[in-house]
């Protein structure tokens, strides 16, 4: 999950360094981190933006980056996504990968999947230099922390929020990369990743050997992991504390229940393969609704009664205590009470 070049920051002092760290990377506890269950403060969710697609360019076999461009745009931080709102009105969030103080361009990365839910089909096919787009954010709920050093993984297209990352640390701060994909014609910015250094950076085409290659982490070291879900799994499987970016949804199935909506006097049937979201749109139509995927928040309800099984990427502990985002989240029990 690297993200080239490591900017360098200072030469000289302790002093100085440490002055940049504060400036680029946000504090944390003491290791073992806590799994960072609550975003920035203050995210915005709903600020639409207009940018220009100003530069298309296939930077590895499937993979397109697009240059976005804007004026004022807000700042981001490193591990920072972006929503992406595509011609068609699907809403998909992209790790942004370009520069941080840049504040006229976002750029962005995407793979295609050609048996995905359409969002990477369309930005392939349908997103050109010279367009129009509207986008939402940025947010982020990947922060770099403060760490004695870093260890971090990347499955292919899971380079880009590390990238920033990278250029983020430091000189003289300790770090490591395992970056594996397929091969190395689908693995994107893998030159730049190269020219980090053999003696800090691993490329393994294929499944790698995590036993052997994660087997030295230091301790205090802060981990960091984006991939396929079956990397991450396997990371955290080792490492319970590992900091991971997700953007496909959790399993939105389980048990059935009832879900009641307060205001309109209908109480509901979830059934056990589809999700709250799809049965109240069923008698309400016009719930609003964009991703699907529990990233964006249009379809947060407020929750009057009953336990929630939160499966969301956005809420933070606060909101989760009376509301839910009903795309992907469900009851704990039989029952559900919601303020519509």
């Amino acid at each position: 999950m690297p993200k080239l070049s490591t900017v360098a920051v200072v030469a000289g002092t302790a002093l100085l360094v440490r002055r940049a760290m504060r400036r680029r990377i946000r504090t944390s506890p003491l290791w073992p981190m806590p799994a960072l269950e609550e975003p920035i403060s203050g995210r915005p969710r709903s600020r639409a933006l207009r940018v220009l697609v100003a530069a298309r360019e296939e930077v590895a076999e499937g993979v397109v980056q697009l240059r976005l461009e804007g004026h004022d745009l807000p700042r981001w931080e490193p591990g920072a996504h972006l929503d992406l709102v595509l011609p068609s009105g699907l809403v998909r969030q992209y790790s942004l990968c370009g520069d941080p103080e840049d504040a006229s361009s976002y750029t962005v990365a995407t793979r295609l999947v050609p048996d995905g839910r359409g969002g990477s089909r369309e930005v392939h096919e349908q997103v050109r230099e010279g367009m129009e787009l509207e986008v939402r954010g940025p947010r982020n709920r990947f922060p770099l922390v403060e760490a004695a050093s870093y260890v971090f993984v990347a499955g292919g297209i899971g380079i880009t929020p590390v990238l920033p990352m990278l250029r983020a640390l430091p000189d003289g701060v300790e770090w490591r990369l395992l970056y594996c994909g397929r091969d190395r014609a689908s693995m994107p910015f893998l030159e730049e990743v190269e020219k980090l250094g053999a003696d800090r950076v691993t490329v393994v085409e294929g499944v790698p050997d995590l036993d052997a290659l994660l087997a030295d982490v230091p301790e205090g070291a802060a981990v960091y992991c984006c991939g396929p879900e079956g990397l991450m799994a396997a990371v955290q499987e080792r490492f319970p504390r590992v900091l991971l970016e997700r953007f496909t949804p959790r399993t939105s199935t389980g048990g059935a229940f009832e879900v009641e909506l307060r205001r309109s006097g209908r109480t509901l049937t979830v059934p056990a393969d589809s999700t709250v979201l799809a049965a109240v749109r069923a008698e309400l139509p016009n719930t609003a609704y964009s991703c699907e995927q529990g990233f964006c928040g249009t379809c947060q309800q407020r929750v009057l009664a009953g336990e929630v099984d939160h499966r969301d990427e956005l809420l933070t502990d606060a909101e989760r205590g009376d509301s839910m985002l009903i795309c992907v989240s469900r009851a704990r029990g039989d029952r559900l009470v919601l303020d519509m």
